[in-house]
């Protein structure tokens, strides 16, 4: 049995997504299939057949249950003493849509794959987009 190679260019499409009330985690494994190519008929796992996502309202994403008040992100600057945290509340104050983009990218692969796959992504904290020209189509929400 042969490998199957997509025959000639990827046509990748453009679609938007409302975060809107959505909760953070199904948000972001829907969004990953689609960075991924998962949900195209195209799909090969060792090349980029995904599409562009831009995500919106990533400041009205939410969590369930206690996670809100419990979900502490953390980093290591690579010095003594340097773990730094932050609580969810405050980062959703000051960057919701690094919360959003964290999210989706934990969901790729590691790889040179995966970093090709990011940067399909686009997350804004309102409505506002620059990506009109392109015609996204909507995606509905997530039940």
């Amino acid at each position: 049995m042969s490998t199957y190679f997509p025959k000639g260019e990827i046509a990748r499409k453009w679609y938007v997504v409302d975060a809107e009330g959505q909760t953070l985690g199904r948000l972001s494994t829907r969004v990953a299939r689609i960075l991924s190519g998962k949900d195209n008929p195209r799909y090969t796992p060792f090349l980029d057949t995904g599409d562009h996502v831009v995500v919106i309202n990533a400041s009205k994403v939410k969590l369930t249950g206690l996670k809100a008040n419990a979900k502490v992100y953390r980093r290591y600057t690579g010095f003594p003493g340097g773990l730094r945290e932050e609580e969810f509340a405050k980062r959703l104050a000051r960057k919701p849509e690094l919360i959003v983009q964290e999210a989706i990218e934990g969901m790729l692969p590691k790889s040179k794959l995966g970093r090709a796959m990011a940067t399909k992504l686009k997350v804004y904290r309102d409505e506002k987009h620059p990506h009109q020209a392109q015609k996204p189509e909507a995606i509905a929400p997530v039940a």
